[in-house]
């Protein structure tokens, strides 16, 4: 049995046959959601990380805030007075309430004053912030007060944000960093 010979294409009809693929494969649509995919996801990822960000740094503030408030009430009833507490001891008290949420211990800047002139001269003064940084020499006042002072605590921490272009609008310290702030005032019980 002989094979039937293969006759090429005559050079008139190989453009049509060039079209008609062409044709089918534009009208294929089995890769069209692999594509569609590829296209939303980065945008959608993008989304998903901006909302992770700002969720974390509403929270981290929120708790920072607590932890502040709860600490203080150790200076406001004399229990911090009575006990000599240090301000590495007050620091670690803040920490225990905060440790799941950042580096405590490392991150946490603190600062309580007595002003004196009474609540007039109670003011929560802007962070000091020096060439982009939290600086800590300007932190140097530990005064826990004694019974009817006015105290002031200011605790802040440089907190690193991660998405990188939604992250921008929140960067307000150097090192894609923002400066979170959380602060008590109060008048210390009689003890």
């Amino acid at each position: 049995m002989m094979e039937p010979e293969l006759k090429s294409e005559p050079a008139s009809r190989r453009p049509a046959g060039r079209l008609r693929a062409l044709r089918l494969f534009r009208r294929r649509t089995d890769g069209s959601v692999a594509v569609e995919f590829a296209m939303l996801s980065v945008p959608f990822l993008s989304l998903i990380f901006a909302i992770f960000q700002t969720s974390m740094v509403h929270i981290t503030g929120q708790v920072l805030q607590t932890a502040v408030t709860d600490a203080s009430r150790l200076v406001m009833t004399g229990q911090a007075q009575n006990a000599g507490m240090t301000k590495a001891q007050f620091k670690t008290e803040i920490c225990k309430r905060v440790s799941a949420m950042f580096n405590c211990e490392s991150l946490l800047q603190l600062d309580v004053q007595t002003p004196t002139g009474g609540w007039a001269a109670a003011t929560i003064a802007a962070p000091p912030v020096v060439n982009g940084a939290i600086d800590p020499t300007q932190l140097n006042t530990f005064n826990l007060g004694t019974q009817g002072s006015i105290v002031v605590v200011r605790a802040m921490i440089a907190y690193p944000i991660i998405v990188p272009l939604v992250g921008q609008s929140f960067v307000n310290l150097s090192g894609n960093k923002l400066l979170i702030m959380a602060s008590a005032a109060f008048q210390n019980e009689p003890y």
